[in-house]
């Protein structure tokens, strides 16, 4: 680990970045050039100590964990986000299916805070949600191992499904098994996508009928059909915005405009966190 060098990049990688390019105001008083400690260690959800202590040579070496959500937070390239993890010791991880948002879908999510949107990668892992999104579906984050992936919830755990109504249930069923299908045919033998293929043909029975049918391309559910527990049912339209290189993608879900739907859509943020959910 190279503390001269981590502090160093960091600060000038912070002072860089503008508050607009975060989605936060600049101010009449802000003097500083780019953006503040705290506020540079709130993107990157940890407590300013902990981030001020590593620009001023005094942190712990990060672990990797940290060192992505800084990524993140700091909103660096990918060749920018692999130099970071070298100067604090750790080998850069992959490219192809790595969790790194890139700086133009992070620029895009900050200006989406009054829109329910998400990132998921290619096993329908979040891997960022908007506060709205958080309300509609409930926090994706939260999940480890396995229950990561929509996929093996939606297969696995039926209190994942209560979303959706009943009725829709086999749609999304067959949706979610051909993206998984797509996902096995990029990512090859010996990769997270067959480990999940396997993990869900004994653990499930109708995915297991579904994945006989060899289906691909299936059209997403559309329009789709929420069930929030306090507004109701919620129909809403999923744009969709795809990076390849990453294999990632940015879900965007809007209402008819003067609809109920776009009515119960400007109530989300009032109603908060919901406690549990699925979407993609």
């Amino acid at each position: 680990m190279d503390r001269a060098q981590l502090a160093d990049f960091l600060r000038t990688r912070r002072e860089a970045l503008q508050p607009e390019d975060v989605g936060l105001p600049r101010g009449p008083r802000r003097r500083t050039r780019g953006l503040r400690r705290e506020e540079a260690a709130a993107l990157s959800g940890m407590s300013t100590d902990y981030y001020s202590r590593l620009e001023q040579q005094r942190g712990p070496q990060p672990s990797t964990p940290m060192l992505a959500a800084i990524a993140r937070g700091l909103h660096l390239s990918l060749a920018e986000r692999d130099h970071l993890f070298r100067i604090a010791g750790h080998n850069a991880p992959p490219r192809l299916g790595s969790e790194h948002i890139t700086p133009g879908l992070m620029r895009i999510l900050g200006r989406l805070d009054d829109t329910p949107a998400q990132v998921v990668n290619d096993l329908a892992e979040t891997l960022w949600q908007t506060p709205p999104a958080v309300a509609l579906v409930g926090d994706e984050s939260r999940y480890t191992g396995a229950d990561r992936s929509l996929l093996h919830r939606w297969f696995t755990d039926p209190a994942t499904r209560l979303i959706y109504p009943e009725e829709d249930h086999p749609r999304h069923s067959r949706f979610f098994t051909a993206e998984l299908r797509a996902a096995y045919s990029r990512q090859g033998r010996g990769s997270r996508a067959e480990a999940l293929v396997e993990r869900l043909l004994k653990a499930s029975e109708e995915f297991a009928e579904w994945w006989s049918v060899h289906e691909v391309g299936v059209p997403r559910v559309e329009p789709k059909r929420f069930l929030h527990p306090e507004l109701g049912e919620i129909e809403l339209h999923c744009q969709v915005l795809l990076d390849p290189d990453q294999a990632q993608t940015l879900l965007v879900y809007t209402a008819t405009p003067g609809s109920e739907s776009d009515e119960k859509l400007r109530l989300l943020p009032a109603v908060g966190t919901r406690s549990a959910g699925a979407g993609s």
